[in-house]
This record gives structure tokens, C-alpha cells and sequence, in this order.
């Protein structure tokens, strides 16, 4: 078995440079509280710039209210950034949402060094393979059905089929956190062959944040507990565009009374509802476990 310890090593971007990144498809909780405090204090911590990013890369599910929203309540806990919506920048150099042409352009630099091909298969038939264990609320491992297919060059658009990154089957995968400490995966078995495009032409999370945290100039990447896996994959996709690895450092995850992990459906623990019942920033913050 192989290791990846590849280039994914920090180079100087001219100074520490941070980043706040939600997702506008639901109001922001007290896991995010905790996750995003941290990140601005990282970033005060080390003299540096704080971007904050709109990550309305899905059509269905981002709404305008909801971008508001977090930007308002971002500010009332008194997180500030310096780049991005909301400090007198372009709004629309900071979403996701406009930013595909940078997008189409990493899936082609993919699908032209082969690390790509076409899957055809449904999202039915993918909950229905024996060979596609769920850990959690991870992605399925891909069982691999399409990954020998020979038509690739009959696919010349990103549209209207999805599109996986073939993993190098055996290798570890290993980063050190620098919250949770050295961190190991192996490619084939703790995750498969993933998307990096849909099929209704909607670049996946992993190629948008990769191309993103790279234009950007990302030197650290502050996110929750539950995003570590995704870092293995997002280092392969690094390696393969050319990118240089920004650090990590990964929150522990809030949880609710019975230990699940809080999420946007949760609205009684949304930073707008405790806001609305009168409790103070402060309280928030020592809800979400921050001394």
C-alpha cells in the first residue's frame, strides 16, 4: 500500500488568510457559532485576513433570505471579516454561485488529464448496491460500475451526466490537523471514486471549495469535525490541479441533549431564534462551548 504525502504542504501566500465559508440553506446554529468564532479568532490570532464566502453552489436549496440572514447574524456575534459580501467588495466575486466559469475550467483540466470519467449510474441503483456502504451522513463508496467506461471522449461537456474522480485505489491519504492531530485515509476503502460534477450541471462542494480556497489564497482552512474525510479527497484534487494544501484545523462538532449532531432543520438551536428570544451573543458563544 501506497502513502500520499504529496505536495500538500503550505507555500507563502503573502500572510495568513482565513475564511469563513456557510452555506445559505438554512439560518445558522450554535455548532456554526462555535465554528466560525474559531475561525475569526484564528485569524485574529495570527495578524491575519478573514474572507467570508457564500457557498450557494445548490439552486434548489439557497435562498437570498437566508445569505441575508447569516450575514446579519455573523455580525451580531461580532465576527468580521475583510473580504466578501458585506465590506464593500464585489458580492458576486464572493458566491459561489458565479463564480463556474472557474469551476468549468478545473473539470476540464480533470477531464483532460484522465483523473475523470462519465457515471451514468442512478441514485437508486447507488442506495440499492451492496458495495455502497454508508458511513453515516458521508457519501456512499462508490462500487466502481462506470469506472472502466471507454466513451469518455464522447462526453465533452460537464452537463447532463455526472462526473467522478478516479482515487488511487490503496493510498493512504494522511494531513496533520492542528486541532485533532494527524489524520490517515485510505482511497478505495474509507471513500471511493466521488463526484466532482452533476448531472443537472451543478459543480459538486469538493471541486468548488478546492478552486475556491485556491483563488482565494486559503493559507487555513477552519470547518467542523464532520468535513475531515472530505479533506482526503479535496488533497488528491489539490495534488492533481497543482494547488498547494492550505492547513486544517477541524472543530469538534456540537451536539444536541442525545448526542446527534446538530443541523439547519433544528431551528429551536438557530443563532436567529436565540437571538429572537432575547439571549445575548455572549450566551450563544457559551452555549456553543467557547471559554
Amino acid at each position: 500500500m501506497s502513502k500520499v504525502s504529496p505536495s500538500f504542504s503550505l507555500v507563502s501566500r503573502g500572510g495568513y488568510r482565513g475564511r469563513l465559508a456557510p452555506s445559505p440553506t438554512g439560518l445558522l446554529h450554535i455548532g456554526h457559532a462555535r465554528t466560525f468564532w474559531r475561525a475569526a479568532q484564528r485569524a485574529l490570532e495570527n495578524h491575519g485576513t478573514l474572507i467570508l464566502r457564500n457557498e450557494d453552489l445548490d439552486p434548489q436549496r439557497s435562498r437570498a433570505e437566508f445569505a441575508r440572514a447569516m450575514i446579519e447574524d455573523l455580525r451580531w456575534l461580532g465576527i468580521r471579516w475583510s473580504e466578501g459580501p458585506d465590506c464593500g467588495g464585489k458580492y458576486g466575486a464572493y458566491s459561489q454561485s458565479e463564480r463556474r466559469a472557474h469551476y468549468r475550467e478545473a473539470w476540464r483540466r480533470l477531464r483532460e488529464g484522465g483523473f475523470l470519467y462519465p457515471c451514468l449510474c442512478s441514485r437508486k441503483y447507488l442506495a440499492q448496491s451492496a458495495s455502497a456502504p454508508n458511513d453515516g451522513d458521508d457519501e456512499p463508496v462508490y462500487p466502481g460500475t462506470c469506472r472502466e467506461r471507454k466513451d469518455v471522449t464522447e462526453f465533452m461537456e460537464p452537463a447532463g451526466v455526472n462526473w467522478r474522480f478516479r482515487v488511487p485505489e490503496g493510498e493512504e491519504v494522511e494531513f496533520a490537523d492542528l486541532n485533532l492531530g494527524r489524520q490517515r485515509y485510505v482511497a478505495g476503502s474509507d471513500f471511493g471514486d466521488f463526484l466532482v460534477w452533476r448531472r443537472d450541471d451543478v459543480p459538486a462542494y469538493q471541486l468548488a471549495v478546492v478552486v475556491d480556497d485556491e483563488a482565494m489564497r486559503i493559507t487555513e482552512v477552519v470547518r467542523g469535525a464532520d468535513l475531515l474525510k472530505s479533506t482526503a479527497r479535496q488533497l488528491l484534487l489539490m495534488r492533481a490541479l497543482g494547488y498547494a494544501a492550505p492547513d486544517y484545523f477541524h472543530c469538534e462538532l456540537v451536539r444536541d441533549s442525545a448526542g446527534t449532531r446538530l443541523a439547519k432543520r433544528q431551528d429551536a438551536l438557530s443563532i436567529r431564534h436565540l437571538r429572537e428570544s432575547g439571549m445575548t451573543a455572549e450566551k450563544v458563544l457559551e452555549m456553543a462551548g467557547w471559554p
